[in-house]
C-alpha cells in the first residue's frame, strides 16, 4: 500500500484505518525514542486525538511539542530519506527552477534543490507523492530524488526564488547567532524551530567534531550542545573551544539526557554556562539561550 504522508502536515485523512493506526503508532514511537517527546505526552496527545479526525502530528503542533520540522524529520527516518533546510537562503539557477514550474512548487509543495546529470534532488513535504514525482519523471526525462522538508521551507523559497519576495528578518537580519549541536535529528531540528521563531540566526551539527569546526569558521554568538555524542563527544568539544583564544568567550550550554543534581553539578563545574535536561521544553530552551546572551552580551551582541 502507498502511504501518502501529507496529512501529517495538512489533516487530510489519506490512510486506511488500519494502516493509520500502525504510522500514527510509529510516528510517536520515534518521537519518544529520540526524547522529542516523553510517554505521557504522546499519552495525551493520543487521547486528544480520539475522534477528532485530526493527525497526531497536528495535535502535537497544536500542543507546542513538536514543530513542522519535527514532522519533517520523523519522516525522513522512517522512511530512509535526506532532511533539508534554509532552502531559501541558498542560490539557486534560472535553469534549475525552470525544471518545476511555480504552479506545481505551490501545489505540490516541491523545490528543486539540484541537478546532477539526469538526477534532479526535490524537496518534498510528502516524499512518497508518486503523481508528482512520475510526472517530472517523464515530463523532464529525470531521475527524482526526494529529500523531506517542512511547508515554511518550501514556502520561503517558494517566495524568493520564484516571487523575488525577500523576508527582510531572515538573513542579514537574523542577528544573534546560535549553533546547536546534536546527533539526533529530531532533538536537533526541534531546538533549532523553536529558536528560529525567536528570531535567531541558526547553525547545525550532527556531531562534536562538526560542531567544533563550525564554532571555530563562524564564531557564534552561543553553542547548544549534547554531552554524548560519536566522533567527538560534547565534553570534547567544550575543551576545545574553551582551550582556543578565539572561542574561548563564547558560551556553552549542555544538552543531557540525564537529569540528575550530580550531573547539573558536574556540568556547571566544569565551566558550561547551563544545563538543560532533555526532552527539551521549547520555552525552557528559548528563556535560558535568551539569559545566556544577555548577561554574556549585554543588551546588544558584539559587531558582526
Amino acid at each position: 500500500m502507498l502511504v501518502v504522508c501529507a496529512g501529517i502536515f495538512r489533516g487530510d485523512d489519506t490512510l486506511t484505518c488500519d494502516g493509520f493506526m500502525q504510522k500514527r503508532k510509529r510516528f510517536g514511537e520515534i518521537l519518544v525514542e529520540a526524547k522529542v517527546v516523553t510517554e505521557e505526552v504522546l499519552a495525551t496527545a493520543l487521547e486528544k486525538q480520539r475522534g477528532t479526525g485530526q493527525q497526531l502530528g497536528q495535535i502535537l503542533e497544536e500542543m507546542g511539542v513538536v514543530s513542522e520540522q519535527n514532522i519533517a524529520a520523523t519522516l525522513a527516518r522512517q522512511f530512509g530519506f535526506k532532511t533539508v533546510s534554509n532552502i531559501a537562503r541558498a542560490s539557486f539557477s534560472n535553469e534549475l527552477l525552470d525544471l518545476v514550474d511555480v504552479d506545481t512548487a505551490m501545489k505540490k509543495f516541491v523545490f528543486p534543490l539540484k541537478q546532477e546529470g539526469k538526477t534532479l534532488f526535490l524537496a518534498m513535504v510528502n516524499p512518497l507523492d508518486m503523481e508528482t514525482i512520475d510526472n517530472l519523471t517523464f515530463s523532464k526525462d529525470l531521475r527524482i530524488v526526494p529529500c523531506v522538508t517542512s511547508p515554511s521551507e518550501i514556502q520561503a523559497a517558494i517566495n524568493r526564488h520564484y516571487h523575488k519576495i525577500v523576508d527582510a528578518s531572515s538573513d542579514e537580519d537574523a542577528w544573534w547567532t546560535v549553533l546547536v549541536v546534536d546527533d539526533q535529528d529530531l532533538v536537533r531540528s526541534a531546538a533549532v524551530a523553536a529558536l528560529k521563531r525567536e528570531g535567531y540566526g541558526l547553525l547545525e551539527a550532527a556531531n562534536g567534531a562538526d560542531g567544533l569546526k563550525m564554532t571555530l569558521q563562524y564564531k557564534p554568538h552561543l553553542v547548544v550542545a549534547d554531552t554524548v555524542m560519536p566522533r567527538m563527544d560534547g565534553y570534547e568539544m567544550f575543551r576545545a573551544i574553551k582551550s582556543n583564544l578565539n572561542t574561548k568567550h563564547i558560551p556553552v550550554i549542555a544538552l543531557s539526557s540525564k537529569s540528575s543534581a550530580e550531573e547539573e553539578a558536574q556540568l556547571l563545574d566544569m565551566g558550561y554556562f547551563d544545563f538543560i535536561a532533555k526532552p527539551i521544553n521549547p520555552i525552557r530552551l528559548v528563556a535560558r539561550v535568551r539569559h545566556a546572551l544577555r548577561l554574556t552580551y549585554g543588551e546588544n551582541p558584539p559587531p558582526r
